[in-house]
């Protein structure tokens, strides 16, 4: 388990990115919305992680154009090397422009940029690559769908040239009390030494305010046989 510190990290970019919640298709520029605040944490037996970011949309967020995507990090890990279990600490900070294309009832964001990352592990640890900073790239995109007004379909992808490490999330939701999303979310996260993947629920776009809350639960299971629950939460506004 050498770069399964991206772990926790893209899964909070996916959770976050894809579950925007259900907005009008369309939209007048007197009045629209240019920000999306958003934060987060995932947490499952070996991490935990919380973030925060931004997208920024300079011709509104339900309309065709140019988004610029931020993101912050931090958490920790746990993983086994040689006879012994190593704690890391990791930080995360990316900055990528993209464009979002919205049409009718699907928007799709293709968004790419630089991609910081440190990773500090405890005791020392001579075989982990990630031990130290790293500059790289990342890249990915986001599709939200409604084929009917009770329905959402959410599919999200992302790549990382710090340690290879890459996930991809889908998820389905049918509306319930015409309050939220409730449905079934898979994902597969992994690298070039560790896979993951998890499967289960998820409720996402309960509005409270100006606020959006998401959260989901499930099973995960690992390529280093460490099998187990997994939660994660998110909240968002819009301005």
């Amino acid at each position: 388990m050498r770069v399964a510190g991206c772990l926790a990290a893209t899964i909070a970019v996916a959770t976050l990115s894809a579950e925007r919640g259900h907005a009008d298709a369309g939209g007048d520029s007197v009045g629209a919305q240019h920000l999306l605040l958003f934060s987060g944490g995932d947490f499952w037996r070996n991490g935990k992680f919380t973030h925060g970011g931004l997208l920024w949309s300079p011709d509104g967020l339900e309309r065709t154009g140019f988004t610029l995507k931020a993101l912050i990090g931090a958490g920790t890990y746990r993983y086994r090397s040689g006879a012994g279990d190593i704690a890391a600490t990791q930080y995360l900070a990316a900055l990528m422009p993209g464009w979002r294309y919205k049409i009718n009832r699907v928007e799709i964001t293709i968004f790419g940029g630089i991609d910081a990352q440190h990773h500090r592990p405890s005791p020392a640890d001579p075989g982990n690559r990630l031990s130290g900073s790293h500059l790289g790239v990342r890249a990915g995109a986001d599709m939200w769908w409604e084929p009917t007004a009770a329905s959402m379909v959410a599919v999200a992808a992302s790549l990382s040239t710090i340690g290879a490490s890459h996930w991809a999330r889908a998820a389905y939701g049918t509306r319930v009390f015409d309050r939220l999303y409730v449905g079934p979310e898979a994902l597969a996260i992994g690298d070039t030494t560790y896979r993951q993947f998890r499967l289960g629920l998820h409720a996402t776009a309960l509005r409270s305010g100006p606020f959006e809350w998401s959260a989901g639960v499930g099973w995960a299971t690992d390529s280093s046989k460490r099998s187990g629950a997994y939660g994660h939460i998110g909240l968002l506004t819009r301005r």
